[in-house]
């Protein structure tokens, strides 16, 4: 989720937005509290502990909360509901796949077998949804199929992160807005 945020940043440097104006609000560390929790559950699988496995719902519904915390101190209602397209299609479409493999989400792994991060015989140590991907996979499209070498992501993930994206990108823009808006307004007292 880091690299998401990472990007709503660079885009929004590119678009020549101030990045420092969102950080002078409380409001995004949760969100980057909850990315750091997030990073170090991923180096605790690098390390082959799987047991934080069973908490990633609750770390998940916990980041999205996070997200909401910007939805609302910068009101970003109609970016939230754009992105929460992206949300369902992406919850959707994992559906899709996890359907058509008996409710698990099959995994192909190419990259993160050289980082370290995923091996065939983790996936037996670990028990929630993610199986090995292998040739009997229904709907190969739609799983796990794009290794970063720290994550294995389907198409649905990659939308699933659009959300966080929109929102961390327009909140940044908002963040700058309200910035000179208030700076307008202040310059307009002292005349």
């Amino acid at each position: 989720m880091i690299e998401t945020i990472v990007l709503a940043i660079l885009v929004s440097k590119l678009k020549k937005n101030k990045i420092s104006t969102i950080f002078k609000s409380w409001t995004i560390y949760p969100l980057i509290l909850m990315c750091l929790l997030y990073l170090i559950l991923e180096i605790m699988i690098f390390k082959g502990i799987y047991f934080e496995i069973q908490f990633t719902t609750i770390f998940k519904t916990l980041l999205f909360l996070s997200v909401f915390i910007l939805v609302i101190k910068y009101k970003l209602y109609a970016s939230s509901a754009i992105g929460s397209l992206f949300l369902l299609a992406g919850s959707f479409l994992n559906f899709l796949a996890m359907s058509a493999n008996n409710g698990k989400m099959p995994v192909f792994i190419t990259l993160s077998k050289l980082t370290g991060y995923a091996n065939n015989s983790c996936f037996s140590k670990i028990n929630d949804i993610h199986i090995m991907g292998n040739s009997a996979a229904h709907l190969k499209i739609l799983t796990d199929i794009f290794d970063v070498g720290y994550c294995v992501m389907s198409i649905g993930d990659i939308l699933i992160r659009a959300f966080i994206f929109i929102i961390v990108y327009k909140a940044i823009e908002k963040a700058n807005l309200d910035k000179v808006t208030s700076l307008d307004t202040n310059i307009n007292l002292t005349f």
